[in-house]
């Protein structure tokens, strides 16, 4: 059953709403060169404050990765170091370059589809959920994306285009960068509980 939360449009027929007990939460952000700076910056920052074990990992064979914007940062690791790695939580930022080279990445792809598989959590944001998700057949009933011609195509009748952040079973999806905080908050929901997801939103004085 879809249902609308805010802004947020929330599938919970099949229970995947409710979070584990399990203290300590694994994620993974992988990016590539030509990722969007607020996006991956903003899930990483949240996430952590929030206390999950956060890796970013970088697809392209080395530890500098360059944003869309010019704005470089240092890895954690390679993804070739990590990729047979398990995680609660493996988040997607976007970008087109980024994405693009995400989608192309087999062994990230094979790593989403054990994720989906294992009814873990992967999201995506900007144009991730369509060059990643969509062009491998990783959506579950519905998505949002960056709200641009060609991305919506490779969407298609899976596009919600009303959502900002769009929970569908174990997929999350999100528009862009005007998103990036409702996105990596409801990622908190989602890995520790609405308590810890209203406790960042009073700390970092977010207002929707």
């Amino acid at each position: 059953m879809l249902s609308f939360v805010g802004k947020r449009l929330i599938n919970t027929s099949l229970g995947y709403r409710y979070y584990s007990s399990k203290m300590t939460k694994s994620v993974l952000v992988p990016i590539a060169d030509g990722f969007e700076e607020i996006e991956a910056i903003t899930i990483i920052d949240v996430l952590k404050r929030a206390g999950a074990n956060v890796t970013v990992a970088s697809i392209t064979g080395k530890n500098q990765v360059k944003g869309a914007h010019g704005v470089q940062i240092t890895t954690d690791d390679l993804f070739s170091n990590i990729k047979n790695n398990s995680f609660d939580l493996i988040s997607l930022p976007g970008g087109y370059d980024n994405a693009t080279s995400l989608g192309n990445c087999a062994e990230l792809v094979e790593l989403l589809k054990k994720q989906k598989s294992e009814n873990k959590w992967y999201t995506a944001i900007c144009a991730s959920p369509a060059l990643v998700f969509a062009k491998n057949g990783l959506l579950n009933d519905k998505a949002v994306c960056y709200p641009a011609g060609p991305l919506n195509e490779l969407v298609g009748s899976k596009l919600n285009s009303e959502a900002r952040v769009l929970v569908d079973k174990n997929c999350v999806t999100s528009k862009g960068p005007g998103t990036s905080m409702e996105f990596s908050l409801e990622l908190v929901s989602l890995l520790f509980g609405e308590e810890k997801k209203n406790k960042l939103i009073g700390e970092m004085i977010v207002k929707f």
